[in-house]
């Protein structure tokens, strides 16, 4: 499958997916309440901590795929793995989804802080939520399958069209037949287990058949020789979870429900910078896995700095109108002043934290390429280390800003000093190249014009007009950012690209 047909797909599903997920939040709120989004939020944070029972397994068979792709392990010992890994998510699946369930009346009575909603519809709706948990963490091995087999086209339209169910046809629902939290939780139970059952027929699909005389029954022993890989991703994954969702964790007890769902949409927005970092991960991931297990270091690398500039190329438009126009965004999007009043400030914070978590996040994917994830767990113990206290410290004296102010400052350290001792470690004398030549440069010329139009641009009161008027400065940017991006090639079909 072509790498640039993979990046399009991701780009082409991620751009919908979030697009769509933002642009239904107001309506959410204009129907539900912002104490009932407030719930979604909660649900939003449940589901990544939840994830930390993963335990890497879900990248681990993405990466096992894509080294069978490359003919380095046999049909046999891949599907006994696949075996072995559905059989321990479906047993942590059920103990996790009945301990959520059990946990449901404590967690509405004594945690959430809400104002209107009763007791028994917060924790009925806590119960689907745990079944909606379930179901979408069981298709992350399916997801791991797809991935690695590179059939990240499919995957991509297949994504759309769950966001579709997931986020615009709810709302008809919400409209004609009712508003309330155990409406829109049961709708989303519904499109959950579609879209389970619709990843785990593709991901049969690309199994291999097993071979002729031979049974597959389920044992440990498949997962030995991954579990040393298995256990650092599956530390890094922990990381994840804490680095992102330690403040809203924090947060969700100390804010009111409504609070936290106008906190909640902040970080969504802000979130959105990773759209332009994700699908390249998805699609970059797999394929310098497979140019490792072929030895080829010289287009893993070339494919690891033309990503690095398509990302910076893309993400810094976006960073930079989220970054200084944060006010304008939220009121040409919700028209809310209750909304914008509490989150703009936050969301400022949290976009200078994500964009340097989205090209921070490349030294990651060089690590996993190589299977040597040592620097990587050392370099997220000190993050957590720091991390962590500041973001407990900072929610609870200064609630969400103290909590943006802690992301910005651990992020950006962890950039600017980790980083450079990552590449000196797996491509030495790249890193000074690396910063300037595919960050920095490619980010000189939009940040110069946007100092110049927070100093001199009028705004437009109305909305529709504010939203033009944004969404063009951002293509200002975009495309100011072109020329002195030098290695933007990874579009073109290159032999190591177009296989």
């Amino acid at each position: 499958m072509s790498f640039r047909k993979n990046i399009l797909a991701n780009y082409a599903s991620q751009l919908y997916v979030t697009a769509v997920g933002i642009v239904m939040v107001p309506l959410y709120i204009r129907y539900m309440g912002a104490e009932a989004y407030g719930l979604v939020g909660f649900f939003t944070m449940l589901q990544a901590w939840f994830n930390l029972l993963d335990m890497g397994l879900t990248p681990t068979m993405a990466r096992e795929s894509a080294r069978f792709n490359g003919g380095v392990i046999t049909v046999l010992d891949y599907r006994r793995l696949a075996r072995t890994l559905e059989g321990i998510f479906v047993a942590v699946a059920l103990l996790g989804g009945v301990l959520l369930f059990v946990l449901a009346r404590p967690i509405a009575g004594n945690w959430l802080n809400a104002n209107q909603l009763p007791l028994n519809e917060i924790t009925t709706a806590l119960q689907l939520i745990a079944a909606n948990i379930v179901l979408r963490w069981m298709c992350g091995l399916y997801r791991g399958v797809i991935t690695g087999a590179e059939r990240l086209v499919w995957l991509s339209g297949f994504n759309s069209l769950i966001a579709t169910g997931r986020f615009v046809l709810i709302l008809p629902v919400l409209i004609f037949v009712s508003a309330t939290p155990l409406v829109f939780f049961s709708f989303q139970l519904g499109v959950a287990l579609l879209e389970l059952l619709g990843l785990a027929w593709m991901a049969y699909r690309l199994l291999p058949r097993i071979p002729a005389g031979q049974r597959i029954h389920w044992e440990w022993a498949p997962l030995k020789p991954v579990l040393k890989f298995s256990l650092s991703i599956a530390f890094t994954s922990s990381v994840w979870v804490l680095v992102t969702q330690t403040d809203k964790l924090v947060l969700s007890k100390i804010l009111p429900l409504a609070d936290y769902g106008y906190f909640t949409v902040a970080v969504l927005v802000a979130g959105g910078i990773m759209i332009v970092s994700g699908p390249v991960g998805s699609a970059l991931m797999p394929r310098m896995t497979r140019l490792q297990a072929e030895g080829r270091e010289e287009q893993l690398i070339a494919v690891y700095r033309q990503a690095t500039q398509l990302v910076t190329l893309m993400a810094i438009p976006v960073s930079l109108v989220l970054i200084f126009f944060a006010p304008q965004v939220l009121w040409a999007w919700t028209g809310d002043a209750a909304l914008v009043g509490k989150a703009a400030p936050a969301l400022s914070l949290y976009a200078i934290g994500y964009t340097f978590l989205a090209v921070g996040a490349f030294p990651y994917y060089l690590q996993y390429a190589k299977g040597n994830l040592r620097m990587h767990l050392i370099g997220n113990a000190l993050f957590l280390f720091f991390l962590i206290p500041s973001i407990i410290l900072a929610a609870r004296n200064y609630g969400m800003i103290g909590a943006g102010w802690a992301w910005l400052v651990a992020n950006a350290i962890y950039f600017l000093f980790w980083t450079p001792l990552v590449h000196r470690r797996f491509s030495p004398g790249m890193h000074s190249s690396w910063l300037w030549c595919d960050i920095a440069r490619p980010a000189f010329l939009p940040i110069a014009a946007v100092l110049l139009v927070v100093k001199f641009m009028p705004w437009f009161e109305n909305r529709a007009l504010l939203a033009a008027e944004l969404v063009g400065i951002g293509f200002v940017l975009l495309i100011l950012a072109f020329p002195l991006a030098s290695r933007i090639k990874i579009l073109n079909e290159e032999p190591y690209f177009a296989n």
